[in-house]
């Protein structure tokens, strides 16, 4: 890639004039690959043990890890010896991404446990089920879909599975109030599409 390079890493050490990690980063921040890799060389267990005591999974550490180094290769050029030591700066992007990796994860089980709250909670009720007919169903079916996503979500956890309307708030993380409205509303539109008399 017609990269220039002073001396070899051997040379460096054979002269005792191995270059510090700063001196190396200006490097790599002018696309130097041999120097590149004596940083990762340098930084890349260091960058792996952070990530491992932090996220406690050494396959997710290991993707971590390789995501610092690709992004000190990328992004040399915006480290400032002004603003602290090289390691420093090396080590303060594996423990964004390491904090980005674990708020990723929490997100994901939040999601997976709201979705589980969803269940229904109590026993389907097969006997009033088959009291329905196929065109009746039909019709609910179509006079949910006609409503808001938050209406049809919050009558169908109140009414279809029992929660409560904390329980509702909860799930939805919408306040209760706005909950109450939404249900109310929305079975004032259930009604008046079912053609129920008041």
């Amino acid at each position: 890639m017609g990269k220039r390079v002073s001396f070899s890493a051997h040379e460096d050490r054979a002269r005792g004039t191995e270059p510090d990690l700063a001196d190396l980063l200006r490097q790599v921040a002018a696309g130097d690959e041999a120097a590149f890799a004596r940083v990762y060389d340098r930084v890349a267990g260091a960058v792996l043990g952070l990530a491992v005591r932090m996220l406690r999974d050494r396959a997710q550490a290991e993707e971590v890890a390789q995501e610092v180094l690709v992004e000190v290769w990328r992004h040399a050029t915006r480290y400032s010896p002004e603003r602290g030591n090289a390691l420093a700066w090396v080590m303060t992007i594996a423990h964004r991404r390491a904090i980005d990796r674990l708020r990723s994860w929490h997100a994901a089980g939040d999601r997976e446990e709201r979705a589980g709250r969803l269940e229904p909670r109590r026993p389907f009720d097969e006997v009033a089920e088959s009291t329905l007919t196929s065109l009746e169903r039909e019709r609910v079916r179509g006079c949910l879909a006609a409503l808001t996503e938050l209406q049809r979500e919050s009558i169908v956890l109140a009414y279809y599975n029992g929660y409560t309307y904390d329980e509702v708030a909860h799930v939805l993380r919408t306040p209760t109030g706005t909950v109450k409205t939404r249900i109310r509303d929305g079975l004032i539109r259930l009604r008046d599409c079912m053609g129920v008399a008041q």
